[in-house]
């Protein structure tokens, strides 16, 4: 039995789970999600909590029953609280604005590299080179999060470039590092 599709999901107050067969709808403070399930695997509400299980022990039925789960997981924490992901730009001169709805990022390029969010996701910057993008969709979140960050990806030898907060580096020594005598 999958571990993580065992677990029983809480549902906070101010959340509605609505499921009508393999479509499930969840709605709270943040906004609303849905998503369909596949029919190998069934999704009910028990005491305040919700369920997940699986119409049989098949291979790809075991793996179905603990992706589920987490996406739902995924779905209930993002309509109660959210998720927001952190970039850091470092490097002489990089910065970002915020225009709109998006963020104009100079880094290094010759020209002002505009990003614009999914719908449902917001980006904030707080000063010159911090980004914070949020919503209530993880994988939405995490799809702006890796754009923004693939637009410069940090470099190898002096960590310049866009990062996630938090992301640890192995700079690589460089020429001199090469020579040993």
């Amino acid at each position: 039995m999958s571990r993580v599709g065992r677990k029983p999901i809480p549902i906070p107050p101010g959340v509605e789970v609505r499921i009508e067969g393999s479509h499930v709808t969840v709605q709270g403070p943040n906004g609303t999600l849905e998503r369909t399930f596949r029919p190998e695997v069934s999704i009910r509400r028990e005491d305040g909590v919700l369920v997940v299980e699986r119409a049989s022990d098949e291979r790809l039925v075991r793996a179905l029953h603990g992706l589920s789960r987490a996406l739902l997981a995924n779905m209930v924490t993002g309509v109660a609280s959210g998720f927001q992901r952190v970039l850091e730009l470092s490097g002489t001169g990089y910065r970002v604005q915020r225009v709109g709805e998006g963020v104009v990022l100079q880094i290094g390029y010759s020209h002002p590299v505009p990003v614009t969010p999914l719908p449902g996701v917001a980006l904030a910057v707080e000063g010159t080179n911090r980004i914070i993008v949020s919503g209530p969709d993880r994988e939405a979140v995490g799809e702006v999060a890796a754009r923004i960050r693939r637009i410069r990806p940090p470099d190898a030898y002096k960590g310049k470039g866009v990062r996630y907060q938090g992301e640890v580096l192995r700079l690589k020594p460089g020429k001199a590092g090469a020579k040993k005598r």
